[in-house]
């Protein structure tokens, strides 16, 4: 699978495949954490129109298989954001290329500590990762985990 696997630059065109993503795996990975009303919330933060504003603002990559988004993760300063895998492509490295990708451009940018804010969801596969949990935060009653990861030497 890693073979077939493109990672690159989201393009506009892609605002409506990152959506649909991001809601999918809010809806049926994410609600294994958190309740309906709080996945609803934070699934209208992600419609087509307001992803390619965030794409005005943050680094947006996609993984593409088979001319297919099946994934996203954005760069936004020293901040990761936005880390969605298709549901039915979730466990299959996906999503572990998109973060190595954005450790790489940090690096290249000068970033030595990267910051993510996980859902619970997403807290182990952050911490296989390296990063350490710091705090956490609440917006409501929604969770968030913030973990940090010291990336060493910079790319000159």
């Amino acid at each position: 699978m890693r073979s077939e696997l493109l990672i690159r630059p989201a393009v506009r065109h892609d605002a409506e495949a990152i959506s649909r993503v991001i809601v999918r795996a809010l809806r049926e990975t994410n609600a294994q954490d958190y309740p309906p009303e709080i996945i609803a919330s934070v699934a209208t933060n992600f419609s087509p129109e307001r992803v390619s504003e965030l794409m005005g603002a943050r680094e947006v990559l996609v993984a593409v298989l088979t001319d297919e988004v099946v994934g996203t993760a954005s760069l936004q300063g020293a901040v990761i954001r936005t880390v969605f895998i298709a549901p039915d492509h979730q466990a299959r490295g996906i999503g572990t290329a998109l973060m190595q990708e954005l450790e790489r451009r940090a690096r290249q940018g000068g970033i030595a500590h990267l910051m993510v804010p996980s859902s619970i969801t997403a807290e182990r596969f952050y911490a296989k990762l390296g990063f350490s949990a710091i705090r956490d935060e609440y917006h409501g009653a929604e969770r968030t985990i913030i973990m940090q990861k010291v990336l060493g030497e910079a790319a000159p």
